[in-house]
């Protein structure tokens, strides 16, 4: 038997959660061929097979989150006797996961225990047995001691959440979708139902609104048999727990200051223009003004190194190379890829690179270290019609450049009305590091260059 691991998935990545499988117990698979997918806080992606051979058996059921280097499921060899899984690893890898019963038990590990469980010391902390847990409902558990397998998730598929918790430690109950367990208490004896009598055909008085809904909603009516609900309820994807987590920690991190330059494009309009039909025919893809941004850009960062730097505690760590990640936007998330050495590319190198990362993280196929060790980042707003906004500092970085739409519109040109491509550039800096001069000066040198624009491109 070959063991499947949860990947490495980057140096600062302890879990992942197995989002789907690709494969069932049984079924054949080759070597590097899709096995399951993962999240984590940096990429989706697929993992592929380390072997040739036959699945056997599933130890991670979908939505689980287990920690690195966790075996989530076994392939037997291709050339070992057990091609076919037996009936008790299909049994195994089918059947739900069995309740937690010790403290330190491996997520990833399969065991079955006839002996009933035995009740957790108070203050134990038990892993999850009905849905993924969040690593902040996790660290909830461990600084108060929660005996997860007490509480009862709210959650989609019983899943565990923030509140779930926060009802548990203040003792309240809420009913049949409650989240806390009340006390153990000795049970009162339940009267005997009264005997049934013949149905007497009285109209049922109105029900009377309570005074809080009177309150509220003196007038609404009442929801009738059958009418869709309200509100809908679900709880947020990994990535998107992520993409919240890092965006607040970088707005209560970083001093955010954002300066705005309205640049002249039309140059690079027209050379676009002239060639975007040559190009697509040449390399097969478009040439957009993205990688003019990013040419422009990584020169600026060549002239003022300090934009391109890093902030660890009191020191400031200045990076060699300049790997520039690019904003992509997802069907229901946001990432952000990274062009190493981008400055070493021209107009076609960097157009590629944009295409192929864009078009893999679009199709869940970006490894990790592609999503890492980012020193400056690009987001192009515009392409969405956005004029100009503020984006926020992609940690641990200082600085990003957002780049609004390319619009023709009438300006003044030595006392004369003239039509021109203009673009806002807005870059967003760390106030911590960069002053506002330093920063004008950056985003003026970007703007110099897409101004008086005399690179060749093809």
């Amino acid at each position: 038997m070959i063991d499947v691991e949860m990947p490495q998935m980057g140096e600062s990545i302890v879990e992942g959660t197995l989002t789907k499988w690709l494969k069932k117990p049984g079924d054949k698979v080759e070597r590097d061929e899709p096995l399951f997918e993962i999240s984590t806080d940096k990429v989706d992606t697929e993992i592929p097979s380390p072997a040739a051979g036959t699945l056997a058996e599933i130890l991670v059921e979908e939505g689980k989150t287990v920690g690195i280097n966790t075996v989530v499921g076994r392939i037997s060899d291709a050339s070992g006797s057990s091609a076919t899984p037996s009936v008790a690893a299909l049994a195994a890898a089918v059947a739900p996961p069995p309740p937690a019963h010790s403290v330190g038990q491996s997520d990833g590990a399969s065991h079955v225990d006839t002996a009933p469980a035995p009740a957790p010391d108070t203050g134990t902390v038990v892993e999850e047995t009905a849905g993924p847990l969040s690593p902040l409902v996790r660290k909830m558990a461990r600084e108060n001691n929660i005996d997860l397998s007490r509480v009862k998730g709210s959650g989609l598929g019983g899943r565990i959440t923030k509140q779930d918790l926060e009802a548990y430690l203040s003792g309240q109950t809420t009913g049949e979708t409650g989240t806390a367990v009340a006390p153990v208490s000795a049970p009162r004896p339940i009267p005997a139902p009264p005997p049934q009598q013949a149905p007497v055909r009285v109209p049922a008085p109105a029900p009377v609104p309570s005074r809080e809904q009177a309150a509220v909603s003196p007038s609404a009516p009442a929801t009738m048999p059958g009418a869709p609900p309200a509100m809908r309820v679900e709880p947020m994807s990994i990535m998107r727990q992520k993409i919240a987590e890092h965006m607040t920690f970088s707005k209560h991190t970083s001093a955010h200051v954002t300066t705005v330059h309205k640049c002249d494009m039309t140059k690079v309009a027209k050379l676009r223009d002239k060639l975007k039909g040559s190009f697509q025919a040449q390399y097969g893809f478009g040439l957009t003004f993205l990688p003019f941004m990013v040419r422009a850009a990584c020169a600026a960062l060549r002239e003022y190194p300090l934009v391109n730097a890093s902030i660890e505690g009191t020191n400031i760590i200045y990076h060699r190379d300049i790997n520039l990640g690019i904003a992509v936007a997802l069907e229901n998330g946001l990432i952000v890829p990274v062009i190493r050495n981008a400055d070493e590319k021209n107009i076609v190198g960097l157009q590629r690179s944009i295409v192929d990362l864009a078009t893999r993280a679009r199709s869940r196929q970006l490894r990790p270290d592609e999503v890492t060790g980012g020193t400056f980042s690009i987001t192009n707003f515009g392409s969405f019609g956005s004029i100009f906004a503020t984006p926020v500092i992609n940690q641990p970085q200082v600085a990003i450049l957002g780049i609004g739409a390319v619009q023709k519109e009438p300006v003044v040109i030595e006392d004369a009305i003239a039509i021109r491509s203009t673009a806002y550039l807005a870059l967003t800096f760390d106030h911590r590091l960069i002053d506002g001069a330093l920063g004008d000066q950056f985003t003026a040198k970007v703007k110099s260059i897409l101004e008086n624009w005399s690179e060749e491109v093809m």
